[in-house]
């Protein structure tokens, strides 16, 4: 049984059933219509969304009873939206270090922006609340996750958006919250790992034709993240190690359907496909620092590798941590076995945020010094065990 989420979602036993109605695998979709069909009715989208949401909350439910219980957020602040053109307002929830709170004086603290999964569609903001407890106890940093609005009510962009504005908001609030507007890293998992790497693209778009404040992205944690929508499920599920344990074209048909609108979307916009973005805009709106994971068994591993590969590389010259985790599949750590954490989950956590804090610590001390930071180039291989290869 795989998880979606929280969400438990049976495997097919027969791979071939998983094409069906997803075209022939050679198919490049180049327009949201040509991997959605004729589109479906958003009333219809919105209800079948609804129902996926509150399976969601029961599977979350069931993940957050294992030991130890993840924290609950701080505080929540409301912010209105600015880039998206649907107006409107969302939260983003603070997880607070125990020193932060007990030290009033204290400021300039590094922070993550995070973003959950859930296809675009489902998911909250409380949903990474695991890892959100390895950042504060780790990198001794404030977690800050989005809950930014979901398709179908909320199509492309709006997550992207809703993802710049939150970063906007920490960068000019920062004083205010005691946050280090240079030691900025956003973190995402599945969906919220495309925009954690797409928000920043945005954000530099825009620093483009307006005015904000002095800031600095110094690294970006991608936790399986889809990063090329020119690529059809169908050929996706072709590639896969174990198609039977990819996810079922019920919530991927879901997903695609609410989230590319309208039908006429390019499916190559760099906002939508960071593997589809220039090396140019990849080289000056991605943070230096990126920390990449893949799933061994996930229908999304070759398109994270390939792209993790050539961040890696000249001209885009990226310091790149990849690891690609054997023998799980997509979401694995979100898994609703209220006993225990998923297995491997708290150990990669705590790899991420040690590799989090060198990269924030060094950046203070580089900062102060002005001397510019550079981290030798790491491109872990992959590995049987789901280790980093050192």
């Amino acid at each position: 049984m795989q998880t979606v989420e929280g969400i438990p979602v049976p495997r097919t036993s027969n791979p071939e059933k998983l094409l069906e109605g997803e075209g022939s695998p050679y198919e490049k979709p180049k327009k949201a219509k040509d991997k959605t069909g004729a589109p479906p009715s958003r009333f219809s989208l919105r209800m079948t969304a609804g129902w996926w949401r509150s399976l969601q909350c029961i599977g979350m439910g069931l993940h957050f009873l294992a030991s130890p219980r993840p924290p609950n957020p701080d505080s929540v602040k409301s912010i209105p939206s600015t880039f998206s053109s649907q107006k409107g307002r969302f939260n983003l929830q603070f997880y607070l270090p125990e020193r932060y709170k007990k030290d009033p004086s204290s400021d300039k603290w590094p922070v993550v922006v995070n973003f959950h999964g859930g296809g675009f569609t489902l998911g909250n903001a409380t949903d990474d609340a695991r890892f959100a407890r390895f950042v504060m106890d780790k990198c001794h940093a404030v977690f800050v996750s989005v809950d930014y609005r979901l398709a179908p009510e909320f199509p492309f962009p709006t997550a992207v958006e809703d993802g710049a504005d939150a970063i906007l908001y920490i960068i000019k609030n920062a004083a205010n919250l005691r946050l280090d507007c240079n030691r900025i890293a956003t973190s995402g998992f599945s969906a919220g790992g495309n925009i954690a790497i797409t928000a920043p693209i945005r954000l530099y778009e825009h620093g483009k034709s307006a005015k904000i404040p002095e800031y600095r992205i110094v690294a970006v944690a991608t936790w399986y993240p889809i990063t090329d929508y020119t690529l059809s499920r169908a050929e996706r599920r072709a590639q896969a190690l174990r198609p039977e344990a990819t996810l079922p074209p019920t919530l991927t048909n879901l997903f695609d359907a609410s989230y590319l609108f309208p039908p006429e979307l390019n499916l190559s916009h760099p906002w939508l496909s960071p593997s589809r973005a220039s090396n140019e805009t990849l080289a000056e709106s991605i943070p230096q620092n990126v920390i990449f994971y893949t799933c061994e068994w996930d229908m999304l591993l070759h398109e994270g590798q390939e792209l993790a590969e050539r961040l890696q590389e000249p001209p885009i010259s990226k310091n790149v941590y990849y690891t690609m985790v054997s023998g799980v599949a997509h979401g694995w750590d979100k898994g609703p076995n209220p006993m225990k954490p998923p297995p491997k989950c708290e150990k990669l956590y705590a790899e991420c945020c040690k590799t989090l804090r060198s990269i924030f610590e060094d950046d203070a001390t580089h900062s102060i010094l002005h001397i510019p930071l550079k981290i030798p180039q790491i491109l872990h291989p992959k590995q049987k065990d789901g280790s980093d290869g050192q």
